[in-house]
């Protein structure tokens, strides 16, 4: 607009960039935040069902007993609420209080306010609409199946492969039979807190109770175009009774299975149009696919591509189609519209109640930029009394006394802290880049420490007698024993997946063994005893250098330096075995499970970074960030080359210059403080996804094999995909699993920096994913034209 000022690198438009970038994992799995039991943000309201992540109907009711069972342990719920006919004190604080107020009456709902039921409990359901609305809203005749096979229902609810109306049937009977007070058309309105009781309002009155559990699901949220007459009535959001419509011109709007299932049943009796603003249908069951190409070959089904609705009229809809570059309009003729383009998470809803949801970016960034700053200050003033100087960029800056210096600081991370507690998240982003670069900045090195540790920092953290890099090493491998733990417990006991528990168990033992026995005591003890033979043992290039040990693991490039510094030639030649001959014949049969079994940065990144792999970055451009490991592996290439060439021909004197660079960018910012400060906003696999030079390379190497038909690395699926998201929600390294599973498309590292981890394959309720590497079985699955039941499963 005229006189309008460009801001390019105003602070709101940093923000928003970044924002962006750390939002870019949430895609649309976003949840809300749950703790133990399933508790939200709003303590003693617990979110069960489709919102809380159970992807199936049976795991849903799982959850609904479960949440019953966890409150029953709670004193608060010890003592049961007075029963109707039972004598309370008229009009006191327990007169007409619910035990347990359920807010919708789906799968979970309704086995919660059973289970409520068996503990004596008294309870009240809520439900919008009608009970098991969403079952009930599905076409006639819809087959509903029991998946997964191998787990049994828990609580009350009757569950078996049938049609959905006798699934809805039975469930009708068990509620009369077990007199479940569900309230129908009676949708919550507002929820508060008052005295320590929930306040729930309706259009027909309020309830007071002690818990409340949200089981609303997201499938009642049915997502719209925004376009213009969307609110016709002859435009729908649902398809309840497809065979009543005969003869008719009919619009179908989306590109998911329930759009593409719809037109194909629409297009028996009637002419249908199937408009999609995407190219392809990439998220659609291969069953579904072959059908659909079997109904546009018989002109029953015209699909219209890169096409999207720009009015809804009486009796015609105006589209708008993208022809490579220049649009066009079509007018079609419609009798009904049925916009069925998938549901969105009820964001107003939630939040009108109070409930926080996942990768929420609220607070302020500039007031969290500023406190983290005044941290670092804080312990720049207190650097003299610790023996350093008090510099910032090399200018005395120490007009402030150490002990206020120590004040701000600790001032600083407490306002961070509770300012994070109340939901600032750039607050504890501060906080988290703080603790990363003190804890890396100072292990740089004695004397080389980074502001404003220089000349300290490395000192005052070597506590009896061991150096700060010792003290390093043993917090590193605790911290990943304590969350390595709590994902064999995740993972591997609470999943029977024996998969798992060996892998975290290898990544621990790799770490304490590898990683910190060997360098720290065993290479010593080798030396000292001449375990290693006495002519190794008195040679100082050898003997000295135990730093070394970290390369019988690390490989270059990882481990840059194998072939650097004046190395003994025993370190030479298994650094050349090891990255050129060991490492690709791994990578031929395993692909880079190196990563996700063996190394040490991975290690972290699977348990510390664990609790936040849902969080990683996701989509296109995510997945083109990842050439950045493109550019390190050339950097590792050219460094390690210009180092080889001095030390020969004694030439190129800025390399001591480059490593040096190569050392603060790669081995410390790079490997260290960007990518652990983000492993709680970005997923635990920044530094390996995305910075990693020996993941390039292993990547690179896989790829070739993969090409060539020579890998035995792939993860390979069955017909059975529910489309149900957690594969690529739970995938640290951010693939799509999701499309290829729909596909049943081979994944390997040809098309994906997959490392092996086979969280995708425990994670997946329908038993879809395995591993698979014979190069026989990775050729394209013939299809055949057995019925599929997967677009039958419901979530």
């Amino acid at each position: 607009m005229k006189g309008e000022t460009k801001r390019p690198f105003s602070v709101k438009r940093v923000r928003e960039w970044l924002e962006s970038v750390l939002s870019s994992g949430s895609g649309d799995q976003r949840r809300p935040i749950v703790g133990k039991g399933n508790e939200s943000s709003v303590k003693g309201l617990h979110i069960i069902g489709d919102l809380a992540g159970a992807p199936v109907i049976k795991l849903a009711m799982a959850q609904g007993v479960e949440v019953i069972d966890y409150l029953s342990t709670l004193p608060e719920m010890k003592q049961p609420a007075p029963r109707p006919g039972e004598r309370s004190e008229p009009g006191g604080p327990m007169d007409g209080v619910l035990d347990v107020l359920v807010v919708g009456a789906g799968a979970s709902g309704l086995n919660a306010a059973l289970a409520a039921k068996e503990k004596g409990w008294k309870a009240v359901v809520l439900e919008k609409e009608k009970i098991a609305n969403t079952i009930d809203n599905f076409p006639e005749g819809k087959w509903v199946y029991a998946e997964p096979d191998q787990t049994p229902p828990k609580g009350k609810l009757w569950l078996d492969g049938t049609q959905k109306e006798e699934l809805v049937e039975r469930w009708h009977q068990i509620v009369r039979d077990n007199r479940i007070d569900v309230r129908t058309e009676e949708p919550l309105q507002k929820l508060e807190k008052k005295d320590g009781l929930f306040v729930a309002t309706t259009p027909k009155g309020t309830h007071r109770a002690k818990k409340v559990v949200l089981a609303t699901g997201q499938r009642g949220n049915p997502r719209k175009l925004g376009a213009r007459g969307e609110e016709l009535g002859h435009v729908y959001h649902r398809l309840y009774s497809p065979r009543k419509y005969r003869g008719e011109r009919l619009l179908v709007v989306g590109g998911g299975n329930s759009a593409i299932e719809a037109a194909l049943t629409l297009a028996e009796q009637n002419q249908v149009v199937l408009s999609y603003r995407g190219g392809e249908f990439a998220r659609v069951f291969k069953d579904n696919s072959r059908k659909l190409d079997g109904a546009i070959a018989a002109r029953r089904i015209e699909v219209l591509f890169h096409s999207s609705v720009k009015e809804f009229r009486s009796g015609e809809t105006l589209l708008t189609i993208d022809r490579g570059g220049h649009g066009e309009e079509r007018t079609i003729p419609t009798d009904h519209a049925f916009v069925l383009v998938g549901a969105e998470l009820p964001v107003q809803f939630l939040k009108s109640l109070g409930i926080r949801l996942e990768n929420e970016w609220e607070g302020s960034a500039l007031r969290a930029a500023l406190l983290t700053l005044l941290a670092f200050l804080g312990f720049c003033w207190l650097a003299p009394a610790l023996g350093g100087q008090a510099k910032w960029f090399g200018l005395p800056i120490g007009v402030v006394p150490p002990l206020a210096g120590g004040i701000a600081a600790a001032a600083a991370l407490a306002a961070l802290v509770v300012t994070g507690a109340r939901g600032d998240r750039w607050s504890w982003l501060g906080l988290s880049f703080w603790i990363w670069y003190s804890v890396y900045g100072i292990k740089y090195e004695k004397g080389g420490e980074f502001w404003p540790y220089a000349g300290w920092g490395y000192k005052t953290l070597s506590l009896f007698d061991r150096p700060w890099s010792f003290w390093y090493t043993v917090l590193y491998s605790s911290l990943m024993t304590v969350f390595g733990l709590r994902a064999i417990k995740r993972w591997g006991i609470d999943r029977k997946d024996r998969f798992q528990v060996w892998r975290y168990t290898s990544l621990l033992a790799f770490q304490w063994i590898m990683f910190f026995l060997v360098p720290e005591f065993l290479f010593q003890w080798a030396v000292k005893y001449e375990w290693v033979g006495r002519e190794l043992a008195a040679n100082p290039q050898f003997s000295e250098q135990g730093w070394r040990s970290y390369g019988l693991v690390y490989a270059w490039p990882l481990f840059v330096y194998t072939f650097l510094y004046d190395p003994h030639k025993i370190w030479v030649i298994w650094g050349v075995l090891l990255t050129f001959v060991v490492l690709p014949l791994f990578v031929l049969f395993h692909g880079k499970r190196y990563c996700s079994w063996i190394c040490g940065c991975g290690g972290l990144a699977e348990t510390f970074g664990d609790r936040w792999r849902h969080l990683a970055p996701k989509g296109k451009t995510a997945l083109k960030w990842e050439v950045m490991g493109l550019g390190v592996l050339a950097a590792a290439f050219v460094v390690t080359l210009m180092m080889l060439m001095r030390d020969a021909w004694r030439i190129w004197s800025a390399a001591d210059k480059s490593m040096q660079v190569y050392r603060v960018v790669a081995d410390c910012w790079l490997v260290g403080i960007l990518p652990v400060t983000l492993y709680p906003f970005l997923g635990g696999k920044v530094w390996c996804r995305y910075w990693c030079p020996l993941a390039k390379l292993m990547e690179v190497t896989s790829r070739l094999f993969a090409k060539l038909g020579l890998s035995r690395f792939a993860i390979v699926s069955n017909d059975k995909c529910i489309a149900c998201g957690e594969c690529s929600r739970n995938c640290q390294v951010g693939i799509p699993v999701m499309q290829y599973a729909l596909k049943q498309d081979v994944l390997s590292n040809s098309t994906s920096s997959c490392i092996g981890c086979g969280i995708c394959v425990s994670v997946c309720p329908m038993d879809t994913l395995s591993f698979g590497g014979d190069p026989k079985k990775l050729l394209p699955v013939v299809e055949t034209t057995a019925p599929s039941t997967a677009s039958h499963h419901v979530p």
